[in-house]
């Protein structure tokens, strides 16, 4: 996955890292706190940037202002949101203060990651240890290492999504963090088969970059929905085959595929064409699959809950919470 332009086109606290690491629990298993309340009129949301720094003229902030204003909601938009630091919205120590006191901030009723493209994971590398409470919060892209930090603690309200797009992915969002039902994602069926499961969503490179570490949830009776950009085949193929190798994909109960895109000077004659690798490495371990899923980069990006139980149905190439 490529750093920020591509985000910007495709629109216990304080612990150690030594502690963090502790056995976590299969998803199937998984018994945590219920979802946070639903947002209402008069919520409060604060916008975090935990990886690169904002461009001062990017529309996206005075977007989301409104859009949340519509909403009868207020955002909040800290000093530190247009820090700079290199690459990044702030030093590596700053970004992590700004996060912990974000998730310390009893006041405020959902977190908008609205700075991704690169540097979450180096925040996480700070003594960041996420609780295991309830708390939206919402995210995509490099942000993913946030979202899957959050469910592997057993916390829950984490949601793959964004804040840019039309109308009708604005209102899903708004319609997961209010707690009202939402629709079917329609796909391609690829392998049979019906399976429920909690969901796990996430950018592939993002996720192969936390393996090894405490911030991977355990994938064991899961729905994992993968995307990603700017990565060639044969990266991808890479990727894929580390899972493998490395056993993290036994036990996951189907497999669903948003959106996968690269460049087209990416394969040469003779090169496996993105969708041979994915169902080459990925339908061998014999659960029910998808692809071509709406989610990810690119329009449309719409939102799906991690942790929150879902089926994916591999004869109609639908998934659908439940």
């Amino acid at each position: 996955m490529r750093r920020r332009r591509l985000l910007a086109a495709a629109g216990g606290l304080g612990l150690s890292l030594a502690s963090a690491r502790r056995v976590r629990p299969a998803l199937a298993r998984l018994t945590g706190p219920p979802l946070p309340p639903p947002l209402r009129r008069g919520s409060r949301i604060g916008a975090i940037a935990p990886g690169t720094w904002l461009d001062s003229a990017d529309p996206l902030i005075t977007r989301l202002r409104q859009r949340c204003a519509d909403q009868g909601w207020e955002l909040i938009t800290p000093a530190a949101l247009q820090a700079r630091w290199r690459w990044f919205s702030g030093s590596d120590a700053a970004r992590r203060d700004a996060l912990r006191h974000a998730w310390l901030d009893a006041g405020l009723d959902a977190l908008f990651y609205v700075g991704a493209g690169w540097g979450s994971a180096r925040v996480l590398e700070q003594g960041w240890s996420l609780p295991s409470g309830a708390r939206w919060c919402v995210g995509f892209s490099d942000c993913s290492a946030l979202l899957l930090a959050q469910l592997a603690a057993g916390g829950t309200g984490g949601v793959h999504g964004w804040f840019g797009g039309d109308a009708d992915q604005w209102r899903r969002l708004v319609a997961l963090l209010e707690g009202r039902p939402v629709g079917p994602l329609q796909g391609l069926p690829v392998q049979g088969g019906q399976v429920t499961g909690p969901l796990v969503v996430t950018n592939l490179t993002i996720a192969t970059s936390l393996i090894g570490t405490p911030w991977l949830p355990d994938l064991r009776g899961a729905l994992l929905v993968l995307e990603d950009t700017g990565e060639a085949p044969y990266r991808i193929d890479r990727q894929l085959t580390q899972w493998r190798s490395s056993g993290l994909l036994q036990g996951v109960a189907g497999i669903a595929l948003g959106r996968f895109s690269w460049a087209g000077d990416d394969i040469l004659p003779g090169d496996f064409s993105m969708d041979e690798i994915l169902r080459e490495r990925l339908a061998p371990l014999g659960v029910p699959m998808i692809s071509g899923l709406p989610v990810g980069h690119g329009a449309p990006n719409l939102a799906l809950p991690l942790g929150r139980l879902a089926r994916i149905d591999g004869r109609s190439g639908v998934l659908e919470l439940i």
